[in-house]
């Protein structure tokens, strides 16, 4: 296949995937409590692969191997992509199919620290992105709408914006959270149980583990297991990391002083002495604006750190603060260029396919 007919493959892939994408996001929006039951033969399907392959190749990651040492470019200077793909679909179908371990580096941090990064194969690679634009669409129709970060179309900067807005509207408390190693230590079995909700496919399900449990190969050559946590750098991971932290979401969203409440459900709240607060987050960064007092905060804090043991995670003492908004942080959420620059969607993003309507 050469350039030319590679590009119209594609393009024609995409057509197909979106259309696909928009009836999973219709089917799950308008149904809340659907749990879908064969999706399997969608993370095999050639317009899927292939769709996923073009955004693996178009990442930055691109030239960089994983253990087998292979590479996007090296792929499509020998074995070309059409026979390339055809290893991982019959793979996936027949059941075979078994990522690999990832590839650590350390990447150095502010402060000296280093944080590790997770290479993963190129086959590994492909695989994912086949199973995001699978099962993105599906949870992004429950996703709430403070939620920001590594979502379609979303920004630090409207995370940053939510807040200022919120802290200008008698909301004068400020929780800014910190998930300590939020990556490295949600649960599996917490994780899976959030997303069986949604999917019932057996198949799917044991591949999404499959990768949760694929380890990492570190720089000193030893294997090391992964019993918690997503992937590190894997294309999966900020999906799964959202469909964990989702947990804070919904509880919020539920509570009785959160953003459900009417305006004259929480003027009476006020006069009761009771407090309001609203919930922003990017990824396993969070802030709790409140409109009550300090002590309203710290309790609302403890409330969280609860509904995050859940899922086998814990708050940071170092970085979890409660101040006035006259004190408040002006960097949360990445309003620094360096976040700025990770908020924007990779090319392994999913388009929204809920930007055109559904049809009835």
């Amino acid at each position: 296949m050469n350039t030319d007919e590679l590009e119209h493959a594609v393009y024609q892939a995409e057509r197909k995937v979106l259309r696909i994408q928009t009836k999973l996001h219709c089917w799950a929006r308008d149904d809340p409590h659907r749990r879908f039951d064969d999706l399997f033969n969608l993370v095999a399907d050639p317009a899927f692969l292939l769709v996923a392959w073009d955004r693996v190749r178009g990442n930055k990651g691109a030239r960089t191997a994983g253990v087998d040492g292979r590479t996007a470019r090296s792929v499509e200077a020998g074995q070309g992509v059409e026979d390339f793909l055809d290893g991982p679909r019959s793979q996936v179908k027949n059941r075979s199919f078994q990522p690999l371990p990832v590839r650590e580096r350390m990447i150095p941090k502010a402060g000296g620290k280093l944080r590790h990064l997770g290479i993963a194969t190129v086959t590994d690679r492909v695989v994912q992105a086949s199973l995001k634009l699978v099962l993105e669409p599906i949870f992004e129709a429950e996703f709430l709408p403070f939620s920001y970060g590594f979502r379609p179309n979303r920004r630090a900067h409207d995370a940053v914006a939510e807040v200022r807005h919120m802290t200008s509207r008698s909301y004068e408390w400020v929780v800014e959270g910190d998930i300590k190693a939020c990556f490295d230590e949600i649960s599996h079995p917490a994780l899976m149980d959030r997303v069986r909700r949604r999917v019932g496919d057996k198949r799917v399900l044991a591949l999404v583990k499959a990768f949760l449990k694929a380890g990492i190969l570190g720089e000193d050559r030893v294997l090391r297991e992964t019993s918690a946590g997503t992937p590190p750098g894997s294309i999966l991971s900020p999906l799964l990391s959202n469909v964990a932290l989702s947990v804070l979401d919904e509880h919020i969203a539920q509570a009785p002083g959160g953003p459900g409440v009417s305006a004259s459900e929480r003027a009476k709240r006020r006069r009761k002495g009771l407090p309001n607060y609203r919930l922003i987050r990017y990824a396993d960064d969070w802030c709790l604006v409140v409109s009550g007092t300090e002590a309203d905060a710290e309790v609302l804090r403890e409330e969280i750190a609860g509904v995050l043991s859940v899922m086998g995670l814990r708050l940071s003492p170092e970085k979890t603060l409660i101040t006035h908004i006259d004190g408040a942080s002006t960097s949360w959420a990445g309003a620094s260029s360096a976040t700025a620059s990770e908020a924007r969607p990779s090319s392994t993003s999913t388009p929204i396919p809920h930007a055109r309507p559904c049809r009835p």
